[in-house]
Parts: structure tokens; C-alpha cells; sequence
């Protein structure tokens, strides 16, 4: 059975969703000087003076959501967890976590966030929870909201007041530009369903991914691939290869400053995966 995921409108999305692949990665401002944080917000530290942080230089995971009468937002739940990361990408904001990429458009004015009406995909999943959870999260973020950053890298929190008065509290995780100080460089990779015996000097039988290169046009419409696979010695980070499904990958490259004598000088991290399909293996009849 093939699993197919359109690429032409994953291609239309990825302008505005952006950071909602996935994966779980986001853009740095263009041309930003990562050493020196742009100011969206001020956080309020009692034990410290006060600081600036990057709104956009993290991906928030929801921790906690309260209504207005302090009441756990249960829908925003799977499994009693909550999974739900947002992403601030240029003016865009990105929901990932339930059934579907969600996305709006955001404005900053002091601490306060003025979110346009959601987007979303239109995939539909058997867990019904999570199709409901693309629709509450939805309805608690658009509209005027307020925010305000506590605690220092690489661990603050985010603390967002709905329109409604809900209250959301999300802690950040570096975004791989923070964390690799660039904006790194977008590419393709096609990985094949299986993995490959290749050499390593530390690890005996070692199992590589086998890729090779591909491009598509501004249409979204997939050109020529390359004939040229080879091995990546190393992972794609947020990437789980699962056996005899063939994936096609958006990746940041990045350039690793200073690495160690035996890692790898560039790093590789997924931004979304825009197409999928089943692959019998080799010896299958």
C-alpha cells in the first residue's frame, strides 16, 4: 500500500506554515545577528535584572492551558499530555502537534500579539482528538493576545493571555538557527526505504541513510533527480527513519563552527517531509 502526501500542496503551504512541518524547525530573522538578540519582549525575573529574548529564536511546547476561570482546557490534551508546539517564523505563527500544520499570520506591538484568522491543512485522522485540537487551539490563539518571557536561555518560558483570557504556558527550545547561528541553507534529500552497511571508524556494521539530491521548480513540480546517491554518515536531526518507507525531505543545512576531530562540520535538520511512499523490500515477492 503506497502512504503519498501531495507535494504540490505541501510546496503552496510551506510559504506560509512554514515552521508547522514538522519537525519539528524555524527560520531566524534574515540577516540577524544571532549574538545579539532582537528585542520582542521583556522577561520579568525578580532574582535577575531584566533581559531581551527572541521570540522567533525558539519553538514553544505547550506545557499548561487554563480558561479564563482556571480550568485545564482539556481539548488542548491528548492522553492527559500536551503536545502542541507554536513557532514564530517572520510574521508567521505555526501549530504543530495535533492532526494538522496550522498557521496564522502575527503582529508584535510591545507584549502584545495581534493574531489574524488560522489556516490549516486538510488531512483528516483517525484520532478524532486530534482534529479537535487543530480547531481549539485555533479559537483560544487568534485574536489579541498578550505575552510576556520569564527565565534566561536556553530555557525560558512563555507565558501568552488569550483574547478569551485563557492562559497558556509554553517553554522554549532553541531553534537550530539559534543553535547553529544562521540561517542555514534550504535542500531536498530523497532517502531511501532501507538503510545500508557503510564504514565508521568507532562503530563496526554500521547502517547509513542512502540519499541522493533532488530539486523542484517554483511550481512546486519535482525536476529531474539526481543519479547520484550516496551515504549520510551521519542523522538528519528530527528525522526517524522507519523501514521500507522512501521519504522526500526539506532539510536545513548548517555549518557546524569549531566541531569536534570526529563529527561532522555541517548538521542536518528537518524541516518538513513532503512526500512519502510505501516500498516493498528488496527479497518481498
Amino acid at each position: 500500500m503506497n502512504i503519498q502526501r501531495p507535494l504540490l500542496l505541501a510546496a503552496a503551504l510551506s510559504s506560509v506554515l512554514l515552521a508547522a512541518c514538522a519537525a519539528p524547525s524555524t527560520s531566524a530573522d534574515k540577516g540577524a545577528d544571532m549574538s545579539k538578540p532582537k528585542v520582542d519582549a521583556t522577561i520579568k525575573n525578580d532574582a535577575a535584572p531584566a533581559a531581551r529574548i527572541n521570540l522567533r529564536g525558539f519553538t514553544w511546547n505547550l506545557d499548561s492551558a487554563v480558561d479564563a476561570a482556571g480550568k485545564p482546557i482539556a481539548l488542548l490534551q491528548r492522553e492527559g499530555k500536551y503536545g502542541l508546539k507554536l513557532s514564530f517564523v517572520g510574521d508567521n505563527l505555526g501549530v504543530s502537534g495535533g492532526c494538522n500544520h496550522v498557521g496564522a499570520g502575527f503582529k508584535l506591538d510591545g507584549d502584545r500579539l495581534d493574531i489574524s484568522d488560522f489556516r490549516t491543512t486538510l488531512m483528516a485522522c483517525q484520532d478524532q482528538r486530534l482534529m479537535q485540537m487543530d480547531t481549539a487551539i485555533s479559537e483560544q490563539l487568534k485574536g489579541k493576545a498578550s505575552y510576556a518571557i520569564e527565565g534566561e536561555p536556553p530555557s525560558p518560558r512563555l507565558l501568552l493571555t488569550t483574547a478569551s483570557g485563557a492562559k497558556l504556558t509554553l517553554s522554549g527550545e532553541p531553534t537550530a538557527e539559534t543553535r547553529y547561528g544562521s540561517a542555514g541553507t534550504t535542500m531536498f534529500l530523497e532517502v531511501d526505504s532501507q538503510l545500508r552497511k557503510c564504514s565508521h571508524p568507532l562503530i563496526p556494521n554500521h547502517q547509513c541513510l542512502w540519499v541522493r539530491e533532488r530539486a523542484y521548480d517554483a511550481n512546486g513540480v519535482a525536476l529531474k533527480p539526481s543519479d547520484e546517491w550516496h551515504f549520510l554518515y551521519q542523522d538528519i536531526e528530527g528525522y526517524q527513519h522507519e523501514a521500507g518507507i522512501r521519504n522526500v525531505v526539506r532539510v536545513k543545512k548548517f555549518d557546524v563552527k569549531n566541531p569536534p576531530a570526529d563529527a561532522s562540520s555541517v548538521a542536518y535538520v528537518l524541516d518538513m517531509v513532503v512526500e512519502s511512499e510505501s516500498v516493498p523490500a528488496p527479497n518481498a515477492k
